[in-house]
């Protein structure tokens, strides 16, 4: 008996100081007010480059957590949200993973942006059961891996790069590409997958090229675009470096399609592109809410609410928490109203087959992958996002 209780104590010491240890959350999550707390966390970038599309994650998981908080309170929790900046930084990401796993109350996250964090901070996640939900990750190795953990909402970079070259070899036409990405897990896996089913289609791929996330001056590259005179130039990457490559290239003359992925998808490579983004087009695994009722409701309430549009992973990122929601409640109720833990969140959000969210239905396969994910081909015709759809694939 001394030594059990002399382990509990060495156990509960170490999350004073902040050391993450195994605690099961149903037996140390804490009280607010009379009820149990539970909090549900965010991780995307909030500052730096990607900060548009991942202030958009943390605004629709806000928005959802907040529209469920009294359904809580009368089941006695107190539902909180706690958004992490990930920074679009891996070793971020991972600290960040850390801090999570150490707060017992935290029995899911939101996220992240970007596959290259989302990978190693999953395998945090894994070791202490955590359930990760993202609306954002397309990259294959985020699910491929077999974790328990992670589930996304979206469709992978071996739909969506293939759907891309469809596009760009059968309806645009193009026959000599030049590809450029950025050398992340999202931005080359995504490349490949569009240069290897380009190629199976006929077309030749000029160059391949690689830049750095940050860089700003593209002379160099673009004027290999300019000697190999390709048709068409695909970029793998974020809006960033895909709006200043996509503005040199239109100032050097370079006037010919530029398409990407769902990197692009985000107001900010218009106002980083400019009047050339009238020449550009994208992949996106997030399709335009406001075409139906209710996510046109979704988007009045998220504008009166933090007075900014919605962008692509908004409503995707609402549609996340409200999985994760309806699987604690589910727990919750097989539990007599007691505190799930988050080994039973984390199965439930697996068992997820028919949830009809805003932006898309959900239901997982055994690896965590959305049944229902499709991929939406967009045109800018002006300088405005977002740009209109031109095209949907469905598996």
């Amino acid at each position: 008996m001394f030594h059990k209780k002399l382990s509990t104590l060495v156990i509960c010491s170490a999350f004073t100081l902040g050391i993450i240890s195994g605690c099961s959350s149903a037996a140390t999550s804490s009280a607010s007010g009379g009820k149990t707390v539970i909090k549900i966390a965010s991780q995307s970038p909030l500052s730096g480059g990607s900060a548009t599309q991942g202030e958009a994650i943390k605004l629709g998981a806000q928005l959802a957590i907040e529209e469920k908080k009294g359904q809580f309170a009368k089941k006695g929790f107190d539902l909180e949200f706690v958004p992490y900046d990930d920074q679009a930084d891996p070793k971020k990401g991972v600290a960040n993973a850390q801090l999570i796993a150490s707060d017992n109350k935290i029995l899911a996250i939101v996220g992240h942006l970007n596959s290259g964090v989302a990978i190693p901070s999953s395998e945090i996640y894994e070791k202490y059961g955590i359930a990760m939900v993202s609306p954002a990750n397309t990259a294959t190795a985020v699910t491929d891996r077999g974790l328990k953990v992670t589930d996304r909402l979206v469709a992978r970079d071996d739909f969506q790069g293939p759907a891309g070259a469809q596009f760009a070899v059968k309806t645009l036409k193009a026959k000599k590409i030049f590809i450029i990405q950025d050398k992340t897990a999202y931005g080359t896996g995504l490349a490949d997958a569009f240069r290897e089913a380009a190629e199976s289609m006929g077309a030749q791929i000029v160059g391949y090229e690689g830049i750095t996330v940050g860089e700003k001056d593209f002379n160099g590259v673009l004027n290999e675009v300019a000697d190999k005179k390709p048709d068409m130039i695909y970029f793998g990457g974020l809006y960033a470096e895909g709006g200043l490559l996509l503005k040199q290239a239109h100032d050097k003359g370079i006037d010919i399609p530029f398409m990407g992925g769902d990197g692009l998808d985000s107001s900010s490579f218009v106002e980083i592109a400019g009047d050339a983004v009238k020449n550009a087009y994208l992949t996106s695994v997030a399709g335009d809410v406001t075409k139906t009722a209710e996510g046109k409701k979704f988007s009045e309430e998220y504008k009166s609410k933090f007075n900014k549009n919605i962008e692509g992973y908004s409503a995707y990122a609402y549609d996340s928490t409200g999985v994760i929601l309806k699987a604690i409640e589910t727990v919750i109720d097989k539990n007599n109203g007691k505190l799930p833990t988050r080994d039973q969140v984390r199965d439930a959000i697996r068992e997820i087959s028919d949830y009809q969210g805003i932006a898309t239905k959900v239901g997982f396969d055994s690896k965590g992958d959305n049944k229902y994910a499709n991929i939406y081909i967009y045109k800018f015709t002006k300088a405005v996002y977002p740009a209109t759809v031109v095209g949907e694939i469905s598996k």
